[in-house]
């Protein structure tokens, strides 16, 4: 039994049914009630996001942008297309990533090379410097979209013919570039206004004679059909 010394407690060790010390008892006090309040706590909280979630889940209307994108959508070759994308994803990335239209290529990514042209509602842009987002509701044409009904567009076959390129990376940039200047009536028809308008396009295996004489032969081709 516990006797007392000088108002202290002192405990007969000897004794089974002396009580523990004090001490003791309060840290297991305190941990099994610190257990109990961590798993309450924790409980709780699962079951919280669990509800919001399937409360959220019956609110939509469909399928909904994850956090941090925003939804685009426009015309691609012909075809309406609606995507996810990040605010700051590049045209040209979307393509690619997204899309699968790896024919525009990704060169120098500063709007230098011209690789990666493509025509939006009709005009050639450098699309490496273009946000997606800034086309939703455009019309964008890649080099994929040039062929129509199995037939390659006038310009193709004319670089197949004429040999317009070597290793072929600028080509796609090239093929695009070169129909817009052939549509625009403002460029001059002879070999130097047709170079200047082509400069922004590089061809580092420098086919340039016959990218130009592709085109020329596109043209005259072009108006003995007229």
């Amino acid at each position: 039994m516990a006797k007392f010394e000088d108002d202290k407690p002192t405990i007969n060790r000897m004794d089974p049914v002396a009580p523990k010390p004090a001490r003791r008892r309060f840290l297991q006090s305190i941990s099994a009630s610190g257990i109990a309040a961590t798993t309450g706590a924790w409980a709780g909280a699962a079951a919280a996001q669990a509800d919001a979630r399937e409360g959220s889940q019956q609110g939509k209307a469909g399928p909904q942008p994850a956090a941090g994108v925003m939804t685009v959508e426009f015309v691609v070759n012909g075809a309406r297309r609606k995507l996810d994308v990040a605010p700051n994803a590049i045209l040209l990335d979307v393509l690619r990533d997204q899309l699968g239209l790896t024919g525009t290529k990704k060169g120098c990514d500063h709007g230098q090379c011209g690789a990666c042209t493509l025509h939006v509602n009709g005009t050639p842009i450098n699309s490496c410097l273009s946000l997606a987002l800034m086309h939703d509701g455009d019309e964008i044409t890649t080099v994929e979209g040039l062929a129509t009904g199995g037939k390659l567009h006038p310009l193709q076959e004319a670089f197949w013919d004429h040999d317009a390129y070597q290793c072929g990376y600028c080509t796609a940039g090239q093929l695009m570039s070169g129909v817009a200047v052939l549509k625009d009536k403002r460029i001059a028809a002879d070999d130097h206004a047709v170079r200047e308008a082509m400069s922004g396009n590089i061809c580092r295996c420098g086919a340039y004679e016959n990218i130009l004489a592709a085109m020329q032969s596109t043209r005259a081709r072009t108006k003995r059909s007229a």
